[in-house]
């Protein structure tokens, strides 16, 4: 085989992961051994590495121990569906996150208290040390984990209100507009920023991702008459789901 310019690793790389695209190479099949790929394509073993590593970082391919590489099977991206912040009243934090019709979902948390980073400060309009609430949440649907979010709510706003928590009182798992109205404080607007980039070793592990697979990146702000009340990271695994948005033409 004859490569141009492109890094000799990066055309092996690409034709080995056109022929697991096409089904040449279906899932649960083993890759060419590292000498295969070497006397197939005329390449020497550290360019057979290189093409390998590609196409796990990609994670089109699994290593298992003692045992060789594999091609993995490729999910069918699924739709997590968002609308702005109007959901039905009284919506918990799944339907606030996912408000698809139909979708039902679990999630676990857990609240604690902390000083507000610069980048937090910054996102609600506070200073940096400030307190605020910090809340993490796992998503799921049918005991499968598909989001991740964390949120921040400053604690001169909920701070000694029956709200301050977000899971306990009596709004307890209840969405963040509905708490917020519920201390008189009416969220008016919302703003996403989307984003990727590679996951976390622990999002990874909590999501049932591979290392080095991407991370799609919803960071959310609520607003009340110009004031940020809540801002969030909401993480999905862009290899599982797509992200829609249904938005009202005004």
């Amino acid at each position: 085989m004859t490569f141009g310019e492109q890094p000799a690793y990066l055309r092996v790389a690409s034709d080995l992961r056109e022929k697991i695209v096409n089904g040449a190479l279906p899932p649960h099949t083993r890759l060419p051994s590292q000498a295969r790929i070497r006397e197939e394509y005329g390449v020497s073993d550290t360019v057979a590495l290189e093409a390998r590593k590609v196409l796990m970082a990609e994670g089109l391919v699994e290593g298992r121990s003692g045992s060789g590489t594999y091609v993995r099977e490729r999910p069918v991206p699924r739709m997590i569906a968002r609308s702005g912040y109007r959901p039905d009243k009284g919506a918990s934090p799944f339907r606030q996150e996912q408000t698809a019709e139909g979708a039902r979902g679990t999630w676990e948390s857990s609240s604690e208290q902390e000083g507000a980073s610069p980048e937090i400060a910054e996102r609600l309009g506070i200073e940096p040390g400030d307190r605020v609430m910090r809340t993490h949440y796992v998503f799921r649907e049918a005991g499968e984990p598909i989001m991740l979010s964390t949120s921040w709510e400053p604690l001169a706003v909920t701070g000694r209100t029956p709200v301050m928590l977000p899971e306990e009182g009596p709004l307890g798992g209840c969405g963040v507009v509905d708490r917020m109205a519920a201390i008189d404080v009416v969220v008016d607007n919302v703003a996403e920023e989307v984003g990727a980039r590679p996951g976390l070793a622990e999002e990874l592990l909590a999501l049932g991702g591979v290392p080095g697979h991407v991370v799609i990146v919803i960071g959310r702000t609520y607003y009340a008459s110009g004031r940020a009340v809540e801002t969030a990271d909401v993480v999905v695994p862009a290899d599982r789901y797509r992200i829609a948005y249904h938005l009202p033409v005004r």
